[in-house]
């Protein structure tokens, strides 16, 4: 089986909120972008978060609105072996450097998982930070649920980046 890495992180010291997903699904790997499943609900509810139609903007314009709010990307995983996109088909995987990487955000305030595997293995790598750990609902189409619904659990990501 074929191993399977992480993107760059993407932020900056403008970053407040970080988002942390698992590992890129196939879409994204083979695009070599963050959330590029088109039916991957994470643009939709981000923008909705700050007020902002990210569906409507090319990759370069996403993050760089996404800067603008506050919010940083990066995931758990930083390889692992795994069989399509399911976050329930990773194996062995080898943590990111989460805690060198929130060290080195000053004006971070808040750490989101987007997703329960991405909680269940980043709330243990950053157990004990200083700043509030926030499970979010799944972006996933494979996490079947309304989209007002995740879009209530994504507000909670309002206040700290106001």
């Amino acid at each position: 089986m074929t191993r399977k890495t992480h993107f760059p992180p993407i932020v900056d010291d403008r970053t407040r909120v970080l988002i942390l997903g698992s590992l890129p699904g196939e879409a994204s790997l083979k695009a070599g972008r963050y959330y590029a499943h088109p039916r991957n609900g994470f643009w939709r509810l981000t923008g909705a978060v700050i007020g902002r139609d990210l569906q409507a903007m090319d990759y370069e314009a996403r993050l760089a609105a996404l800067g603008a709010a506050g919010i940083g990307l990066w995931d758990v995983v930083a390889s692992a072996e795994r069989a399509g996109s399911l976050d329930a088909a990773i194996r062995s995987p080898q943590a990111a450097d989460l805690r060198a990487l929130v060290a080195g955000l000053p004006g971070l305030r808040a750490a989101a998982f987007n997703g329960g595997a991405a909680a269940r293995l980043g709330m243990r790598q950053l157990a004990g930070a200083a700043i509030p750990l926030l499970a979010l609902p799944s972006s996933s189409p494979a996490h079947a649920r309304p989209f007002a619904g995740k879009l209530e659990g994504w507000s909670v990501l309002k206040p700290f980046l106001d």
